[in-house]
């Protein structure tokens, strides 16, 4: 049960690309938004996400899921 506890209160960088989708949960802050960069912070470190065509399919409090091409993640 306390595996369970701490996979749900995790506050820990998640990153997936499933099916041309990039999915970020539990970053800071959103720094830039372009249609080619997305530049997010965690712990006042960057993750940067370059390519063409990015725009936002969902954006909640800690989570982003980016659509388009993803062509390099930085971090």
């Amino acid at each position: 049960m306390n595996n369970l506890r701490e996979f749900i209160s995790s506050k820990k960088l998640k990153i997936n690309y499933i099916e041309n989708k990039l999915n970020i949960v539990n970053f800071d802050e959103i720094v830039i938004l372009t249609d080619n960069k997305i530049i997010l912070l965690k712990d006042k470190k960057m993750i940067t996400i370059k390519g063409s065509d990015l725009t936002l399919l969902k954006l909640m409090e800690s989570e982003i899921l980016i659509g388009g091409l993803v062509k390099i993640i930085e971090l």
